[in-house]
């Protein structure tokens, strides 16, 4: 591959934000991520947590892909037994969040400065010891990327960060309606049987 194609081919690519909901059994992740795996595409991000409705998770994840590529994954996952409802929600307007917590050394002279910049990013200081402080910041990867850039001179002794979570905005996504659609009534035959 030359360099003008390689450069058309990452081009096309685009990150794609998918919520999915599926049922809260064992084994499910680990297909879906079979699924990413046998299609030779890395996920970016992932996050799964239960939610307000028994027997059911929602899971966010994020991947590099050319329009086509999320269409494949969109349906091959929609096809999917455990898989209740799928939306990429790439171009619709959505929150979408990220957390990390970040350890800072620092010394006790300079830990003003550390909290100023807390409050700048309207994070929060969750621990303080006599040597660092724990920061907890929530936005999107911008904000925690400024976070970074803006303690690193400090000195970053650990650092996590959770998978992206995205919500449509205004009323409930697609998937969401199709996930949390009551059951159809029965008819009075199929009652009896």
């Amino acid at each position: 591959m030359n360099d003008s194609t390689e450069t058309t081919v990452k081009a096309a690519l685009q990150l794609h934000t998918f919520v999915a909901y599926v049922e809260d059994k064992p084994g499910v992740l680990n297909r879906i991520a079979s699924l990413f795996r046998r299609r030779n595409y890395n996920i970016i991000s992932l996050n799964v947590g239960r939610t307000h409705e028994p027997g059911v998770s929602r899971m966010t994840f994020q991947m590099d892909a050319d329009a086509d590529g999320a269409r494949r994954i969109e349906a091959n996952l929609y096809k999917m037994v455990n898989v209740l409802s799928i939306e990429d929600i790439t171009h619709t307007q959505s929150v979408v969040r990220d957390l990390a917590l970040i350890k800072v050394l620092v010394a006790p002279g300079r830990r003003g400065e550390v909290l100023d910049l807390v409050e700048i990013f309207r994070a929060s200081a969750v621990d303080v010891s006599p040597t660092t402080v724990t920061v907890e910041v929530t936005g999107d990867r911008g904000k925690i990327q400024g976070m970074l850039a803006s303690l690193r001179p400090f000195g970053i002794v650990e650092m996590v960060q959770t998978g992206t979570v995205a919500m449509c905005r205004g009323p409930q996504g697609r998937a969401a309606e199709v996930a949390h659609r009551p059951p159809a009534p029965q008819s009075s035959s199929e009652a009896k049987i």
